[in-house]
């Protein structure tokens, strides 16, 4: 899976299944090889830009990840993108588009996409249709690696160890 390349990485699965992981492993491995590449998920993404615009540098900072050569996104979807979220992720993903690489992690299967943008879904379609043109999907399946540890039984309720149950 290239990811140096002017295209997009699309990587989505169930929680736990090393999305972000093999995204992760992606961009440590572009940086060795002297890509300049940045990790973030969509929520601080989109809140960068938000707290940019309130201090009156958001130019700056949407040419920063405009220009960035490798922009991994995770959690893509996670939470819906309102106006003007919705507007400035567009923004981005359309000035990135055939110029430079751009890697998504979604929980979401690609059906789902559509409902990121629940305020506007022209603007959706034609943000998805940019990241799906051209790009390398990846599809995880399986268990998440997150598996529950059983607890151990005990046979008070203690806090902590030595702590003594005062709801007798």
């Amino acid at each position: 899976m290239p990811c140096c390349e002017s295209i997009s990485n699309l990587i989505v699965g169930p929680c736990g299944t090393g999305k972000s992981h093999l995204a992760q492993a992606l961009g440590h491995c572009a940086i060795r090889q002297g890509v300049d590449a940045l990790f973030i998920t969509q929520g601080d993404l989109v809140g960068s830009l938000h707290a940019a615009r309130a201090t009156g540098s958001f130019d700056r900072r949407f040419r920063q990840l405009a220009k960035v050569s490798l922009l991994l996104i995770d959690d893509f979807g996670l939470k819906p993108l309102r106006s003007p979220h919705d507007e400035d992720f567009h923004d981005l993903i359309a000035e990135r588009y055939e110029r430079v690489s751009t890697m998504l992690t979604s929980n979401l299967d690609f059906t789902e996409w559509g409902d990121v943008f629940p305020a506007n879904r022209m603007l959706g379609v034609a943000t998805i249709d940019r990241l799906r043109h051209g790009a390398y999907r990846l599809i995880l399946e399986g268990e998440s690696f997150r598996a529950l540890r059983p607890l151990p039984e005990s046979s008070k309720n203690t806090v902590a160890k030595g702590a003594k149950n005062t709801h007798s």
